[in-house]
């Protein structure tokens, strides 16, 4: 998150993050369908998992044009979450109750927008991938260590399941506001060329 957005290091260590966030995301299905684990975190699993593709993609095609791939893992994803509210009264309230309904609600959030992105001009969303792809991402991680914290820490809940999630929007929405402004302050200075012999700006 600190390197420079497009350089050698951001993109290698980000490899390295989709990488260990797949290896998360398979050990966390083989918890619950296997070892029979608490089932809710199978939606942290989803979370996680649907931010890190979704981030990714997003990368890769830098439009909101509709790609089979990317249907295809929402309503997958939008399945996975009817299967929890549908079995969850009889899963139990293992975590706490904000926790629950803010993680079911943030994954329905971001799957309903990337449907309704379909539905913004192309030329108004051109801009719009870079700030996607920063919230998106630092959503999969903050997911992370939301589920890590949470289950690690057990005695200091519902505390050390919701701070990373605040901790997290809060990286969010500081990138998102820093690259806006970045990005007004470059398109400034390109549409307001250097003086020279023939035209001269007076202050």
């Amino acid at each position: 998150m600190t390197s420079i957005k497009g350089g050698k290091w951001h993109k290698k260590s980000g490899n390295y993050f989709l990488i260990l966030l797949v290896i998360v995301v398979l050990t966390g299905l083989i918890g619950v369908f296997i070892f029979k684990r608490n089932t809710f975190l199978l939606i942290i699993t989803v979370l996680s998992a649907y931010y890190g593709f979704s981030g990714y993609r997003i990368l890769k095609t830098k439009t909101n044009k509709p790609k089979f791939i990317d249907i295809l893992v929402a309503i997958i994803s939008l399945t996975s979450v009817s299967y929890f509210l549908y079995y969850f009264k009889s899963m139990g309230m293992y975590w706490s109750p904000i926790i629950i309904y803010s993680t079911v609600g943030a994954l329905l959030f971001i799957i309903t927008y990337d449907f309704v992105r379909y539905l913004i001009p192309e030329k108004a969303y051109r801009n719009m991938w870079i700030y996607e792809h920063i919230f998106k991402m630092i959503g999969a991680f903050t997911a992370l260590l939301s589920a890590f914290s949470g289950t690690v820490l057990y005695n200091y809940q519902p505390y050390s399941q919701f701070l990373p999630s605040v901790f997290g929007t809060v990286l969010q929405i500081g990138f998102i506001v820093f690259y806006i402004r970045k990005f007004k302050k470059n398109k400034k200075i390109v549409a307001y060329p250097p003086p020279n012999k023939n035209n001269v700006y007076s202050s």
